[in-house]
């Protein structure tokens, strides 16, 4: 019945293809919540592009299969407008509205066309409205893939933006964390160290975690893997913000950072780094 049915749909879709575009467009157009001219000229070059590949594609596959290679370039362009989607901010409902919305208008032809057929109209809305079914439910997992896509590239920018690497003399770098430190984050702290590294020639990384609520085994370890990464490109570092809770976390746990330059405060890290280096600097005292 497949064969015969989309013969009929593939026919219906060819001979009616102005009008049922213009009814389609015209129902989308009427249910956007904005309305402007790029939006509503984007959807129409969508819907222009969609329906004669639909048409094209159900006259020469002689199949409803939406998963098969001859349903490809539909595939790519429905995976291209939700992605679409996503980037401009739209819903799932929203997208999937772009195939659902055709089926009131193509079944309504349908009927008007093989009106003296009424089983021949059961079986092509039967069949053509799974495939356009499959259709929306492949536009709402694309959007998925797309908004976790979007999400995932948003996560890892604002793990970056959240471990900045500046250099507060020549030859000494400070690497100020807040936040909880994990091994994503761990693993973005010390490549954006360790390239600042290259780029300065440092000889001083100063790690200062007074924004870092909390310090367990795996923080700690994965402060002494920066450290030695560090150490490895030929710079030395020195850990700030050492809180006296953190202190007794630190000797409960058993962590060794007997090798490890350790101060109170970014301040008191920096003096001992400028000495380092050579640089002919005094604290100045606090006056009351």
């Amino acid at each position: 019945m497949s064969m015969a049915t989309t013969g009929l749909l593939a026919k219906t879709l060819n001979e009616h293809q102005a009008t049922l575009l213009e009814v389609w467009l015209g129902g989308m157009l009427s249910r956007m919540v904005r309305r402007d001219k790029v939006a509503e000229g984007e959807i129409r070059q969508q819907a222009t592009r969609f329906l004669p590949e639909v048409a094209a594609t159900v006259e020469k596959s002689q199949n409803y299969e939406f998963d098969s290679p001859a349903w490809a370039d539909v595939r790519q362009t429905l995976a291209e407008i939700s992605m679409g989607r996503v980037r401009q901010g739209y819903s799932s409902t929203d997208t999937a509205a772009f195939i659902f919305s055709l089926k009131e208008p193509l079944f309504a032809l349908v009927r008007q066309t093989m009106a003296h057929e009424p089983d021949t109209i059961t079986a092509v809305m039967t069949e053509a409205g799974s495939l356009f079914d499959r259709m929306g439910l492949f536009t709402i997992e694309e959007y998925q893939r797309g908004r976790e896509s979007v999400i995932m590239r948003q996560q890892q920018e604002l793990l970056e933006l959240s471990t900045p690497v500046v250099q507060l003399w020549k030859d000494v770098l400070a690497l100020p964390l807040i936040g909880t430190l994990d091994s994503a984050r761990t693993q973005v702290v010390m490549e954006n160290l360790l390239q600042k590294i290259i780029d300065t020639g440092a000889s001083i990384a100063i790690i200062d975690i007074t924004g870092v609520p909390t310090v367990d085994t795996l923080v700690a370890q994965h402060l002494l893997k920066t450290v030695a990464a560090a150490r490895l490109m030929g710079a030395d570092c020195i850990i700030s913000g050492i809180r006296p809770q953190i202190a007794q976390t630190i000797v409960h746990l058993g962590v060794n950072l007997e090798d490890v330059t350790t101060k109170a405060t970014l301040a008191d890290a920096f003096l001992v780094a400028l000495k380092r280096v050579g640089a002919n600097v005094t604290r100045a005292e606090q006056s009351y």
